[in-house]
């Protein structure tokens, strides 16, 4: 088939595990040789969704493709062009490096010198040779999703589904992951890209499709989401941290809407329709006699958006107890 516009496309996708919806109708299109970020609370349909685009599971309804292959009709097809790296490491922990991507090779009908040429391929691209005849027990956290983010490109696929990839990981390796992640999409690979992290998505992902309760309820780049509130963030850092409270109320009063106090960084943050009321909220703190550090307005962050469409922020959705992906959930 000829190269398409567009790597994944998805209309209508229902999934269903007894009396659970956890899929509505979804549509979902990711451009070819781009990311696109699936957000979204946990329960929300995401893990589903990857599964029907991966051929794990058949839809009740709709159809997906997956660079122009119907996922049901044409699964062992799509099966040839996708990768998929979960939230947990895939591996035999007691092979080596090496030996876990030729294993992987040989399974996938490479001959064991081509296998074994491309696992010294991935594990140089992926600053791991190094520790290549090490079992993989003895790796780090970050090495490990570094070897399963290699496990899954054996293949050389051309659609990449990463559900989560970075989940429990220190930042340092979380950035190591996004670096090897940019790398990719710059060779071509199309991402589809899982994550709860609000700063992953804006870090990587050229479109986004905030999923919830088994629905689309927005679409768009980060930029785009982030101008769809339609409303600016009043940063307001007094001085004297006694302040805070008095600051907030006045805040809230010019403003009508509720700020949200921090005490560790000691500063008050407000939404506000337009910089019109700002002279105002200057003269009601100098009125008040409250000397300020900062005063500054900035755009609504993605996690502020996650809120306004959610109803949550992505810090509580983390807290939500972790569904399993195997078990019939309907993430």
């Amino acid at each position: 088939m000829g190269e398409q516009t567009n790597a994944i496309e998805a209309r209508g996708l229902v999934k269903k595990f007894g009396k659970t919806t956890a899929l509505a109708g979804v549509d979902l299109t990711a451009r070819t040789g781009t990311v696109l970020g699936l957000l979204g609370p946990n329960g929300a349909g995401k893990t589903t969704a990857v599964r029907i685009l991966a051929t794990l599971l058949r839809p009740d309804d709709g159809e997906a493709r997956v660079c122009g292959y119907d996922v049901v009709r044409d699964g062992h097809r799509v099966r040839q062009l996708i990768g998929l790296t979960g939230q947990y490491a895939s591996l035999d922990e007691g092979l080596s490096g090496t030996n876990n991507l030729i294993m992987i090779g040989r399974l996938l009908g490479a001959s064991r010198a081509d296998a074994r040429a491309r696992a010294a391929e991935l594990l140089e691209r992926f600053e791991l040779s190094d520790a290549a005849g090490r079992i993989v027990k003895t790796y780090s956290g970050g090495m490990r999703r570094r070897l399963d983010l290699a496990a899954s490109l054996v293949g050389r696929p051309r659609v990449l589904c990463l559900d989560e990839p970075t989940t429990g990981l220190d930042p340092h390796s979380r950035n190591e992951v996004w670096s090897m992640i940019r790398g990719l999409v710059a060779d071509g690979t199309t991402v589809l890209l899982t994550t709860q992290y609000l700063e992953e998505a804006d870090q990587l992902a050229h479109d986004i499709a905030v999923i919830d309760h088994g629905k689309v309820i927005a679409t768009g780049t980060p930029d785009e989401l982030k101008a769809r509130t339609g409303r600016q963030v009043l940063e307001v850092l007094p001085a004297d941290r006694a302040s805070l409270g008095e600051v907030a109320v006045l805040l809230e009063d010019r403003t009508g809407a509720v700020p949200a106090v921090s005490e560790d960084s000691g500063k008050v943050t407000v939404q506000v329709a337009d910089g019109r009321q700002l002279p105002e909220i200057v003269s009601d703190l100098q009125q008040a006699g409250i000397e300020l550090t900062e005063f500054a307005l900035r755009r609504a962050s993605l996690d502020e958006v996650f809120l306004a469409l959610t109803g949550r922020t992505a810090d509580e959705d983390q807290q939500a107890p972790q569904m399993k992906q195997m078990n019939g959930s309907s993430r």
